[in-house]
């Protein structure tokens, strides 16, 4: 919570279990922040919160929360600059508790942002926000009526449109994720979509040994991210390094 102050999320009120207020020296002092911010703030019985929050856990206080800022699709691609860059492509993931663990995995490597569709997919939500420990505060997200057209934007942006498949015939080791990539994951059910597999330029895998089927679309997202920084890691710390000077 002190992480939705600090990022500027829009906050609309405050409820504090007013038992707590006291001998919690950490909620008296984000208290205090919310008021300097403007935020209303109202003290409430510990069994009020209980009533309204995910089973209990509230930590004493519970936030009533804006419409998240989603992003444009053009401020991901300005944010990408010109060198090497990373945009995760969703294709109506579901599940807020996997959209939040790409949405963090995403963060991390250093994408540029995440981009989702607007309508039967998983949005910024609580349990997005705790699943991605906050890193929906620090990336772009933007929401999209077209998976495929949005992806032709991002190739006329200089990115490469890679799809994750259980069908392709090279794994991940042997793709080309060097510089621009967008990659596109699929939904848990029915993976990528047939328009937005036509989109793609390639597709790609996880090498596999063993006989579960696969790894869900988290799990396989985070994996192909560390693969495109492994790729780029040299030519990022480089321009970093540039910047820095």
């Amino acid at each position: 919570m002190a992480e939705a102050l600090r990022t500027g999320f829009p906050i609309k009120r405050a409820l504090v279990a007013d038992a707590e207020r006291a001998r919690d020296a950490g909620l008296s002092q984000l208290v205090a922040g919310l008021c300097a911010a403007g935020v209303s703030v109202e003290y409430v019985s510990q069994d009020q919160l209980d009533a309204i929050s995910s089973h209990g856990a509230h930590q004493g206080i519970v936030l009533e929360v804006g419409a998240f800022p989603y992003a444009e699709l053009a401020d991901i691609v300005s944010r990408s600059g010109d060198g090497p860059a990373l945009v995760v492509v969703l294709d109506h993931v579901t599940d807020a508790g996997n959209f939040g663990a790409i949405v963090r995995s995403a963060e991390v490597v250093g994408a540029a942002g995440v981009v989702i569709a607007n309508k039967r997919a998983a949005e910024v939500n609580v349990g997005a926000y705790k699943t991605s420990a906050g890193a929906v505060m620090h990336l772009p997200i933007a929401r999209v009526p077209n998976i495929a057209r949005a992806l032709e934007e991002l190739k006329a942006a200089g990115f490469w449109v890679v799809g994750a498949s259980e069908h392709a015939q090279a794994s991940c080791w042997e793709t080309g994720f060097e510089g621009r990539i967008a990659l596109v994951m699929g939904s848990e059910g029915d993976g990528i979509s047939r328009l937005v597999l036509e989109s793609c330029d390639d597709l790609t895998k996880l090498p596999q040994l063993g006989v579960t089927e696969s790894l869900n679309v988290a799990q396989a997202t985070t994996a192909l991210c560390y693969e495109w920084l492994r790729r780029n890691v040299e030519s990022l710390s480089g321009a970093r390094g540039r910047e820095a000077m």
